[in-house]
């Protein structure tokens, strides 16, 4: 989350002491999965650099840049209208309520959340974590931005939108980084930018759903075949456990498996198989939670070997499976 200033920026060895104070003041539950006892609470967790941009009172910017030592995890305490967050290198896994999600480099989420259901954020260990963050505080006092449409946070139910963010605006985001201007220009600078991260980041004003976005295809993409992907996508998301073959799923869309790879590479920022596995962790993760077992949860997700399965889990959430359970 954000740091206090105008425009601060910052090299920080942090330990979890550092980000305990910090949850402290800014409503966020740190959690260290490595840490067995409060006692052992003491390591540097990360080391790296974070820059904060206040655009106005109500929209900010923060860009952290961490060398990750330590796995760590996060839960929002208090309620924000909305917040915008692009992976720029490394991964996490985000959940809100019963909602999950595994995300890499050129993936992105909004969220709307509040002190009942709040944003949980995963950062696994060891990695390199690059990730920009825009912070809308107060929707009536958003006075940079042109009228959008946003729900009050005390009246509209917590949201979830996962997105992908367009190449050239991946591009300028890593130009603007690399930028050494002054202070009022840099804020300019990141003005813009929010703005288009809001623009291509905000669900519509129905919140928009997997549902609703149906028949609208990107571009470069025919209608016919974004419904065809959207098919597939459903298939696998709903029906994670079966065994899939690219060969197999390339006749079920009516292409070629090499026209399959790319054109759901293009749609959906991944590759088939890369969603694939991130639909079956997500599964697991409500199977471990039901109290299911690590063999009976990696044979229920698609997985032949539990060792595989558990390999798998500990790389997308840093943390084993059975310490999962154990939590439940």
């Amino acid at each position: 989350m954000a740091t206090p200033g105008t425009l601060a920026s910052c090299y920080v060895p942090l330990t979890t002491h550092d980000l305990q104070a910090l949850g402290e003041r800014f409503g966020i539950d740190y959690r260290f999965p490595e840490a067995s006892e409060r006692s052992q609470l003491a390591p540097c967790v990360a080391q790296g650099r974070v820059v904060d941009v206040e655009i106005d009172p109500a929209l900010r910017v923060t860009h952290s840049d961490l060398n990750v030592l330590h796995a760590y995890a996060s839960k929002s305490q208090r309620s924000v209208p909305w917040f915008l967050s692009v992976i720029l290198e490394g991964c996490i896994h985000v959940g809100l309520g019963r909602q999950s999600f595994q995300l890499q480099a050129g993936d992105a989420f909004s969220a709307h959340f509040n002190e009942q259901t709040g944003l949980e954020v995963f950062q696994p260990a060891p990695q390199r974590l690059r990730i920009l963050n825009v912070s809308v505080l107060s929707c009536a006092d958003l006075i940079s931005c042109p009228p959008i449409s946003l729900p009050p946070p005390a009246a509209a139910a917590p949201v979830l939108h996962t997105w992908h963010v367009p190449p050239l605006l991946h591009q300028s985001i890593e130009a603007a980084l690399a930028s050494n201007w002054p202070v009022e220009r840099q804020r300019l600078l990141w003005q813009g930018l929010a703005l288009q991260l809001l623009a291509h980041g905000l669900p519509t004003t129905s919140l928009e759903s997997s549902e609703s976005k149906a028949g609208h295809a990107p571009p470069g993409l025919s209608h016919r075949d974004y419904q065809r992907l959207e098919r597939l996508r459903k298939q696998l998301e709903h029906s994670p456990s079966q065994e899939y073959q690219l060969a197999q799923l390339a006749r079920d869309a009516a292409m070629s498996p090499s026209s399959l790879r790319d054109k759901f590479q293009r749609c959906y920022g991944c590759s088939i198989f890369d969603y694939l596995r991130r639909c079956r962790l997500t599964q697991a993760q409500v199977y471990l939670r039901k109290g299911y077992s690590v063999q009976q949860t990696a044979h229920a997700c698609g997985y032949r070997h539990a060792s595989n399965f558990a390999t798998a889990f500990k790389r997308a959430f840093g943390i084993a499976p059975h310490e999962l359970l154990n939590r439940h």
